[in-house]
């Protein structure tokens, strides 16, 4: 196999694209279709909740185009990930999905779904064991941590992927993977060097973010060779560059060049962007150094509180010039009506939007005094119930605070919805985000192959 064709339709599945794109790369004739559907930028919320990232239907839509897709070019589509955090519950959600377009497409389907979500008591065996290691700045695991996650999951490499490939599986639904994987997997399979292979895939399960104009909405097309790769956007307004490109290397990255995943480090020391048409980039040097052990990321969240905001704007420039100093004395004036809740049991936070927001104390623009600020207030609480009572209270209290230079005796606040108190629910934190010494990186990691 001289060259491997790889399909990207989209940066993650139910982002949606434009189906004369998936169209042209269709009729390349791709030997892999591949796409994301997870990952941990919005936070644990969706693995603790074990709800998706996107919606049903938006997923639905962008799967059923996939599949017949792959099932047209006999390209086996793979999805990396499923239904946003990999965990049982997404993959059972991602399953319902898939079956359900399968009984209306008709054609017969061998599917293989493979597993992330750990056991427990395999995981306490394995930290006895001393096989579990923290990650920079994450306090060593213990068994009261796995007791109290949700839900844990290993993120897989390429070999669960390829295993299923190789068993015959026209669709791979992977639960938690490496974003890479669902792409790199089948080139590694089939020869191609590994660097290359991730490098490749880190690129492609973004879609067309590496193009100019970028967009994780649209499709990519890479054709990997032994020496090196190219990639060419599946829509004729965009076109990759070798600074468009080399600058989505860098993205979500802690180094320049070095990029740990499972089983070892992408070193792009010696990589090399070259423009090759006003379009097309290609990109070679790319190396791949295993790693001894082998490890696995985990990923674990638990429950610690549930949450209540207020969405507001204030213009008044003199609650503006005095905010911060009003806001403490808003917290304080509420901790003493609620004088038998402890202090430590409930948090209030204020966001300030045109102001701080983004950057809170690191923001470099002090002096500014902007004439309008979208201020959330937030309140984190043990119960729901907690969080809404002392929201409100707080609400109020803002709503009506005296503060120098006030010229009226209300409306502090201006709020955009009625109601003006929002209860966002549980609320989750990252309690087990270490890596795991594995043998068999396939062990953790549990092949199920259904025909349909």
């Amino acid at each position: 196999m001289n060259e491997c064709r790889i399909l990207s339709p989209l940066g993650m599945l139910g982002y949606g694209f434009p189906p004369e794109s998936l169209a042209r790369g269709l009729a390349r004739g791709p030997h892999l279709i591949g796409a994301d559907a997870g990952s941990t930028d919005g936070g644990p919320h969706k693995l603790g909740a074990g709800v998706g990232i996107v919606s049903r239907a938006a997923s639905r839509k962008d799967l059923g185009l996939l599949l017949r897709g792959g099932l047209d070019t006999g390209a086996p589509v793979v999805i990396g990930s499923a239904g946003g955090s990999g965990a049982r519950a997404h993959l059972a959600w991602t399953r319902e999905i898939l079956e359900d377009l399968i009984r209306e497409d008709g054609r017969r389907v061998r599917v293989a779904y493979v597993h992330a979500e750990l056991d427990k008591e395999h995981l306490k065996a394995e930290l006895g064991a001393g096989r579990v290691h923290p990650l920079r700045n994450v306090p060593p695991l213990t068994d009261k941590a796995i007791d109290s996650a949700t839900a844990i999951v290993g993120q897989m490499g390429a070999e669960p992927i390829i295993r299923a490939l190789a068993a015959g599986a026209q669709v791979v639904v992977a639960g938690r993977a490496y974003d890479p994987a669902c792409f790199a997997a089948y080139a590694i399979w089939k020869g191609f060097p590994a660097g290359l292979s991730w490098h490749l895939g880190k690129i492609l399960e973004c879609g067309a973010l590496c193009a100019v104009p970028g967009s994780a909405g649209d499709s990519m097309w890479g054709v990997l060779r032994h020496d090196g790769f190219t990639l060419e956007p599946l829509n004729p307004a965009r076109a990759c560059t070798e600074t468009s490109v080399a600058a989505h290397t860098l993205y979500e990255k802690s180094h320049p060049y070095l990029l740990p995943g499972p089983g070892g480090m992408l070193d792009l020391s010696r990589t090399t962007f070259r423009q090759v048409s006003d379009r097309v980039v290609e990109v070679k040097g790319s190396e791949f150094v295993a790693s001894r052990p082998y490890t696995v990321k985990l990923e674990g969240a638990e429950l610690v509180a549930y949450r209540a905001v207020l969405m507001c704007g204030v213009r008044d420039p003199a609650l503006i010039a005095v905010l911060p100093a009003a806001e403490a004395a808003v917290v304080a004036r509420t901790r003493d009506y609620f004088d038998r809740i402890p202090p430590s049991e409930y948090q209030i936070l204020f966001h300030h939007y045109g102001l701080d927001a983004v950057m809170g104390g690191s923001e470099p623009r002090q002096d500014a005094v902007p004439h309008e600020v979208g201020l959330i207030m937030e309140v984190v609480a043990p119960t729901q119930e907690l969080a809404d009572t002392i929201c409100a209270f707080a609400r109020a209290t803002l709503m009506h605070h005296h503060y120098e230079g006030r010229k009226a005796t209300a409306g502090n606040l201006a709020l955009p919805f009625a109601p003006s108190d929002v209860p966002l629910g549980p609320v989750y934190r990252f309690n087990v985000y270490h890596v795991l010494e594995v043998e068999d990186p396939c062990a953790l990691f549990p092949l199920e192959l259904v025909e349909y």
